[in-house]
């Protein structure tokens, strides 16, 4: 499961957000590079997303700063994101989905259309049976069901939906480490 709730959404996210990706390429076109100081730092901030700067510049061989700056630019070109990973339940969501969405046409801008809805936490085109597979995030059953009968399948370019409703967690985590 992907669920990257923020411990506090935003009044922008709970209305019609704007969705903005950062950029994940470089001038040319490129996806960045990153180097071994690069990757230990990501490292050290999967083990804890709050660990102080100075403690990983000490880890991986960095003043603060220079710690400081890499984490930002890391951020910039969107190769992470820190963020408070909660459990919906305990903060109001009762209902999980997974969805898979089949489309007809561009299955980009079906895509685009889902990642701006707030209920939609995690948006991946795929191959196999289906274009595209969405997690949702919802209050209730009937937030659920609106969502998905109201809103994903108006899509223009929505053929179908199935849907895969969670009943219960059994692991999610965030420490896949580096390559």
């Amino acid at each position: 499961m992907h669920s990257d709730l923020v411990a506090s959404r935003s009044a922008e996210q709970k209305g019609s957000r704007e969705h903005r990706e950062p950029s994940r390429e470089t001038r040319n076109g490129s996806s960045p590079q990153l180097d071994a100081v690069s990757l230990a730092i990501i490292e050290q901030l999967q083990e804890d997303g709050r660990r102080p700067y100075a403690a990983i510049g000490k880890a991986v061989g960095l003043s603060e700063a220079a710690v400081r700056q890499r984490v930002q630019k890391l951020l910039d070109q969107g190769v992470m994101q820190i963020v408070a990973v909660t459990d919906p339940l305990t903060v109001g969501f009762r209902r999980q989905a997974m969805v898979g969405v089949n489309v007809e046409g561009d299955v980009e801008s079906v895509a685009d259309a889902l990642s701006a809805m707030s209920e939609c936490e995690y948006v991946v085109m795929t191959a196999g049976s289906f274009d595209l597979m969405v997690e949702i995030v919802c209050e209730d059953d009937d937030h659920l069901l609106e969502v998905i009968n109201k809103r994903i399948r108006a899509v223009p370019g929505v053929r179908s939906t199935e849907s895969f409703v969670y009943l219960k967690l059994k692991k999610q985590t965030y420490m896949w480490g580096t390559r």
